[in-house]
């Protein structure tokens, strides 16, 4: 054992490195939630009132523009600083990593962009969803009005709430008679109760009880459709009708009209009740063309304006040690936090800014012409490490005039053509959904055809690259597409 120095350089990451990091995948309204909280736990943080705001704005140069910076510095206050002020702040600048006179005295007056500087309506009182009938509530309902036992009220209670959203019972039930302090016998017959409710199917264990419960509500089911979900259901799922015609020695078109009103029921009973709630994406930027440029614009709007508590400038001249040092930990945490927004602002502006310049076809000419991208293409562009590019890409989105989309869309593999270019694979998957929706039904595409017809126009693609794109479209296969068709 012996005593070595060693010197080397490593990456610490202080959680004030990991807030700003973590600042850069959030979204607008994530990141007014974050701020918002930081005001209420950082006394030395405050928001720049809406009146001073308009006062700087007012100030500025007319060609102030969309690409001023988000932060951008006003003049500091006229203000004269004591001596005694200058002494304290001068000493202690030395120990902080910034200047703490100018954090402490200077008002951060900002610039605002277009987007955050005009006036917008409130969300119109018809847009708001209505708030409707619950699953559990309308089970409940039906449990309260067809039982008076207390004992039954309570174990219909549990079980309801161990349903899913689909309506399905998630819960064994002997867990549930168990935890409840009951037989099992008891929880079975409360189950069978709840499953003559309304929605038929409802607090089935699996999709095969589901099926049967909704053909045995009827006072006379057809026995062909319960034998089939009852004895034959592994090769109803795998679509064997012919066995299923010869086990149970009738004709193929006998099974097939039982195939179809199993087919016609509905596999989640509980679907109606689902909260539908409308949900309104705001987007994080905005890509708006101004004569034949295109202009960014990041969206602003609620996010409270920072600057640090003038105040706390008293407490720093007459405190002891240790409240200075309290109120020079909380003025790292606030000055940290204006600045990894800015840095934010600005990376998010760049980041957008290139996706203009790589995506300039796609944006005047719309989906067919949109190119295919790499992180670490922008990364490059705006020299950035594609990691950050990838963070200041989640859970955001652009308004652009071809639509909204999120900016995750604009990376993407491509396709290679005969003419040495790439084509991006969300313009291919748009040709192969144009080709199956104008197809022959009676003759389905198979996925060999498409590719051909692809590679008829200069595209280089396999027939397992079109089946790939064709499931993630959601599009079922040629032989599939036929049968529907016929049903049809």
């Amino acid at each position: 054992m012996k005593l070595v120095q060693k010197m080397s350089q490593r990456v610490v990451m202080t959680p004030l490195l990991q807030q700003a990091i973590q600042l850069l995948q959030l979204s607008t309204l994530e990141l007014e939630q974050v701020v918002r909280k930081e005001l209420e736990e950082n006394p030395l943080l405050e928001e720049v009132p809406v009146e001073n705001t308009e006062t700087v704005e007012a100030a500025a140069t007319p060609g102030t523009t969309a690409e001023a910076p988000v932060a951008a510095e006003a003049p500091p206050t006229t203000e004269p600083a004591s001596k005694e002020t200058s002494s304290v702040d001068g000493e202690k600048a030395d120990d902080l990593p910034f200047d703490l006179s100018s954090a402490i005295f200077d008002d951060h007056g900002d610039e605002r962009t277009p987007v955050s500087m005009e006036e917008r309506d409130e969300l119109p009182f018809e847009n708001l969803g209505r708030s409707d009938t619950s699953l559990a509530e309308h089970l409940g309902e039906q449990l309260r009005l067809g039982t008076d036992d207390k004992e039954a009220l309570r174990i219909g209670e549990a079980i309801i709430g161990n349903l899913d959203e689909d309506g399905y019972l998630r819960a064994d039930v002997g867990e549930i008679a168990q935890g409840m302090g009951c037989a099992v016998e008891v929880v079975e017959a409360v189950l069978k109760r709840i499953q003559s409710f309304d929605p038929p199917g409802v607090a089935a264990r699996s999709v095969q009880e589901c099926l049967l419960l909704q053909l045995t509500a009827d006072s006379e089911p057809d026995p062909v459709s319960v034998e089939i979900v009852e004895r034959h259901f592994e090769d109803l799922e795998r679509r064997r009708y012919a066995e299923i015609a010869r086990a149970l020695k009738l004709p193929l078109e006998r099974v097939m009209e039982s195939i179809e009103e199993i087919q016609s029921l509905e596999p989640k009973p509980g679907r109606r009740f689902s909260t539908n709630d409308s949900r309104y994406v705001v987007p994080d930027v905005t890509i708006q063309k101004v004569g034949d440029d295109y202009v960014v614009i990041l969206n602003e709007e609620g996010i409270p304006r920072l600057r640090v508590n003038s105040l706390y400038r008293t407490l720093l001249r007459r405190s002891g040690d240790e409240a200075k040092q309290y109120v020079e930990q909380k003025l790292r945490s606030a000055v940290w936090l204006i600045k990894s927004v800015e840095q934010r602002q600005r990376t998010l502006r760049k980041v957008a800014q290139s996706l203009v310049n790589f995506q300039r076809e796609f944006l005047d000419k719309g989906l067919p012409h949109l190119r295919p991208l790499a992180l670490r293409d922008v990364g490059d562009d705006i020299s950035m490490h594609e990691s950050t590019i990838s963070r200041v890409t989640t859970n955001k989105y652009v308004q652009t005039p071809q639509g909204l989309f999120e900016l995750k869309f604009f990376f993407h593999s491509g396709i290679a053509s005969d003419n040495g270019s790439m084509v991006s694979s969300v313009s291919v998957k748009k040709t192969i959904r144009d080709m199956v929706s104008g197809e022959d039904g009676g003759k389905p595409l198979s996925d060999q055809e498409i590719a051909q017809a692809l590679q008829a126009q200069g595209l280089t693609i396999a027939r397992r690259t079109v089946a790939k794109y064709r499931e993630e479209l959601g599009i079922l296969p040629s032989h599939q597409r036929r049968l529907s068709s016929k049903k049809r």
